[in-house]
């Protein structure tokens, strides 16, 4: 379901049955008069509407977590807050980027429209940028050479699967993270799909090495074993962004996540 579509089309018949009442039926109702039903819930909710699509628009939009590729960092049931200006100011519906204010960076996690389905939300952490060139091969992670500094971090123990999984501390780019690898898991990526510059791409029992083309991101979860990202899908364009995840603000299941993640 395409919501900004939806509240688009809602802000625009909004908008003409307001501007309709305020400058023409208004002036010919009488002062004392009762006003229809189409003002009372079409014209009337206007300004709300208008608030709303320019808070999600331009500024935030809130994104609930639908799967379990993000564990540790982010839980099934999260709802997080999205920064939709850090990448910079793009027109609502057409996606298109008016005004360049940043660019991903290493490390980040990321809202984008999933590439072999742009109408699906995924959100996922930059690993690779345009022009890096991404190594994973047995499980660990390297970029233009320089091997990606991680340190284990005693065992995480999922609820949901009732499974006991090493844990570890990332560092990738500026800040450092939690990831979960498998240690029993397959080092090769099964079920890769023909992508869009498939060819940039080696795989192996080892793993893959990928050189990430201009104007694209490689993504990775941080549940590295039981997560579908661009090891499987591939990059992801720039025009696809939807902005930068950085605050839990609620989660039904366990109060105690509000606040969490940044």
């Amino acid at each position: 379901m395409n919501f900004a579509l939806i509240l688009f089309v809602l802000l625009v018949v909004s908008a003409t049955l307001w501007v309709a009442d305020h400058f023409v039926f208004r002036k010919k109702r009488a002062p004392d008069a009762k006003e229809p039903l189409w003002v009372e819930y079409g014209a009337s909710f206007f300004p709300v509407i208008l608030i709303v699509f320019v808070l999600r628009s331009f500024l935030v939009e809130p994104f609930k977590i639908p799967s379990g590729s993000m564990i540790p960092t982010l839980l099934v049931g999260d709802f997080i807050a999205v920064n939709k200006f850090t990448y910079g100011i793009r027109l609502p519906v057409l996606n298109r980027k008016v005004v360049e204010l940043g660019v991903p960076q290493r490390g980040d996690v990321v809202v984008f429209r999933y590439p072999p389905d742009p109408g699906l939300d995924y959100i996922k952490r930059v690993v690779g940028l345009p022009g890096d060139k991404v190594t994973y091969l047995n499980k660990r992670l390297t970029i233009n050479g320089q091997p990606v500094t991680i340190q284990r971090d005693g065992d995480y123990f999922d609820r949901e699967r009732m499974f006991y999984t090493p844990r570890y501390v990332e560092k990738l780019g500026e800040a450092e993270h939690t990831l979960l690898i498998e240690d029993e898991a397959p080092n090769f990526v099964p079920h890769v799909m023909q992508f869009p510059q498939r060819d940039k791409c080696i795989y192996n029992a080892e793993g893959f090495v990928c050189e990430v083309p201009s104007g694209h991101y490689f993504v990775m979860g941080d549940n590295r074993d039981n997560s579908q990202d661009s090891r499987v899908w591939g990059f992801v364009p720039d025009e696809n962004l939807v902005g930068k995840a950085f605050f839990v603000w609620f989660n039904f299941g366990d109060l105690k996540r509000i606040g969490g993640f940044r």
